[in-house]
């Protein structure tokens, strides 16, 4: 970590792909910014997400970031298939039908196979459906055996494998496919830090991916994704099963409608903030970037404003993995961000704060952000063996940086997607909580980030190398030789 970054509190993740294979431009991205990388999946080769993963993985360390790699899982991704010439156009009012059949020839103007056999039994006349995200749309007239029957809503040019979504969602396909159960195999074995589960409906679907994980032997944070008009209605539940939500903006819109957008990303990330989860915004953020040097404003009010909102992270998609500019994106994306920061007003008002708390370490969090509060505070220490604790902190949303220090690698990757929170290397191992908070002052001191004078909360625990065991708070002062004074104990 360097200074630069950690003057920028909100955290980037950004999509690798061809534009980011270069080994030059991998260190670049990773030089202006990226915290996480998301290794998509859906497209090429699991093998090609592996290799990347290790470039990741040797580059960080070169350039001496901690950067967590997060698999993100195809889902069950319903899709047109293919045409015997590649594409049709569509005109409004004409009769187009869907085929469930695995024995559907190639599609012409007339009709076209689906990949989800079971569509026929989750739609009904007056239904529309959505291709394209919602470039083409069908109203379906009847449902005849294998073969919906639609009538064109509007004119369109329709090609190979284009996702389809039902409007309002009701979807019954599962959220984990076999395909899905594969990968996380792939990613257990590639060691990564984050795994993200795509069209969640429900808790369960985000339980039995953790159980596949665990089975494989993976730590990895699980992320839901929250895109399917299913997924609003058991919003609570899926983000108490989750240890990140990611706004996914793209089937989300799609299925609710754009206009819904707005306020549906302030509730979920508003919601994750509330149930102490991490939450992505995501998709098309600075889609004009995959062809411009140059976001539109448009684009830069919309990551300031989820920087607003609170969101912890920021994510590119096609504009870093396949765009012409991935290293100006990146730059971008950091410096709306950091402007964007300066305009966030965090709620401090403690008497909203939750009130039976449950764990130790929350407690010392709350009380921690309560005096950066109200007695001015340069900078928060925290001892974690899991990251626990900086998640708990993190949560208040404060302008307070928090130096999270660890000596697990996989920890400390998986704090890099935190808001506020930057993650350092530190072995208090062997240490009493005193010597590890005078080694953890003396680091920040000598790495220009606090000077004499300033205003230091630690916390850590009693015995430090365990798990969830944070329950003592430090009030300290950099002293004029650099070393820490205390000023009380909580």
């Amino acid at each position: 970590m360097t200074p630069t970054t950690a003057q920028r509190h909100t955290r980037i993740v950004a999509t690798l792909g061809p534009a980011t294979d270069p080994p030059e431009v991998l260190e670049a991205i990773l030089r202006a910014g990226v915290d996480v990388v998301r290794l998509n999946f859906s497209h090429g080769d699991p093998s090609a997400q592996v290799a990347r993963g290790e470039a990741v993985r040797a580059m960080a360390e070169k350039v001496g970031r901690e950067v967590g790699i997060l698999a993100d899982l195809p889902g069950p991704k319903i899709r047109i298939e293919t045409f015997a010439e590649g594409k049709v156009q569509l005109h409004a009012g004409q009769r187009f039908d869907l085929v469930a059949s695995v024995d559907a020839p190639p599609g012409d103007a007339s009709q076209v196979a689906v990949s989800y056999l079971g569509l026929t039994g989750d739609v009904a006349a007056d239904d529309v459906l959505l291709l394209d995200d919602g470039l083409v749309q069908l109203q379906v007239d009847a449902v005849e055996g294998e073969r919906i029957i639609t009538r064109v809503l509007n004119d369109g040019v329709l090609s190979n494998r284009k996702g389809l979504n039902k409007q309002g969602g009701g979807l019954s396909l599962g959220a984990i496919t076999e395909r899905d159960r594969e990968l996380i195999a792939v990613a257990a074995g590639m060691d990564v830090d984050f795994i993200a589960i795509s069209f969640c409906r429900t808790a369960e679907d985000m339980h039995e991916a953790r159980r596949i994980a665990r089975g494989h032997g993976s730590k990895a944070a699980l992320v839901a994704k929250i895109e399917r008009a299913e997924a609003i209605d058991n919003l609570a539940e899926i983000i108490d099963a989750s240890d990140v939500v990611m706004v996914a903006r793209g089937d989300l819109g799609v299925e609710v409608g754009d206009a819904e957008l707005p306020g549906l990303q302030k509730k979920i990330i508003r919601e994750a903030v509330a149930r102490n989860k991490v939450v992505i915004t995501a998709t098309q953020m600075l889609q004009s970037m995959v062809d411009s040097p140059m976001p539109t404003r448009a684009e830069v009010l919309d990551v300031a404003n989820a920087v607003i909102d609170g969101t912890d992270a920021v994510m590119l998609s096609q504009e870093s993995a396949a765009g012409h500019w991935p290293v100006r994106a990146v730059e971008t994306m950091a410096r709306i961000c950091t402007t964007a920061e300066r305009q966030f007003v965090a709620d401090t008002d403690f008497e909203k704060a939750e009130r039976e708390l449950e764990r130790a370490d929350q407690a010392i969090a709350m009380a921690t952000m309560f005096l950066c509060e109200h007695i001015g505070i340069r900078a928060v220490v925290a001892m974690t063996e899991s990251g626990g604790t900086a998640r708990y902190l993190s949560r208040f949303r404060s302008s307070v940086p928090i130096y999270a220090f660890s000596h697990h690698a996989g920890a400390r990757r998986r704090m890099a997607l935190m808001r506020d929170v930057f993650p350092m290397d530190y072995d208090s191992r062997g240490q009493s909580p005193r010597e590890a908070a005078r080694g953890g002052i003396q680091l920040l001191v000598a790495a220009g980030w606090l000077v004499p004078g300033d205003r230091v909360v630690f916390t850590s625990g009693e015995h430090m190398q365990t798990r969830g065991a944070t329950n003592t708070l430090r009030l300290l002062e950099v002293g004029p030789d650099g070393q820490a004074t205390g000023l009380g104990e909580l």
